[in-house]
């Protein structure tokens, strides 16, 4: 696989990052990472048998919503793990909850608000791995 040291591939062709490169990639330290797979079950990087955290697209992906939730959105660890797992019930939690009367407008502002940051973080991503070039 010339061209490509930064991912390991499997049979099935899912790139795995190492801890490093996603590391990279969310301008995060590792230990940062290491201490949110403690704090948010839903990121789980998967082991090799060296022991070496090895992720996939899915783990880099929740990597980037939790930096968001957390260095963007103001959110604590617990408020972002509760709107990881309900986003509904999370902005309720956090005081977040709309009135009624503004209750559309400002879900379609939130809403513009999640796709742009969104697209940020997948310019990043894509400006990353186009440096390492």
């Amino acid at each position: 696989m010339p061209g490509n040291a930064t991912a390991t591939q499997t049979t099935t062709e899912q790139k795995l990052y190492r801890i490093g490169d996603v590391s990279r990639l969310a301008d995060l330290k590792p230990f940062v990472l290491r201490y949110w797979e403690t704090e948010f079950p839903m990121l789980e990087p998967v082991k090799s048998p060296s022991g070496h955290r090895l992720y996939r697209q899915q783990d880099v992906d929740m990597v980037f919503r939790i930096k968001r939730l957390l260095y963007d959105e103001g959110f604590t660890i617990a408020g972002a793990r509760r709107h990881l797992r309900d986003p509904n019930a999370a902005g309720e939690a956090d005081g977040a909850a709309l009135s009624s009367s503004a209750s559309a407008e400002g879900a379609s502002q939130l809403l513009s608000r999640k796709m742009l940051l969104n697209l940020r973080d997948s310019l990043r991503a894509f400006l990353t791995l186009l440096e390492r070039r």
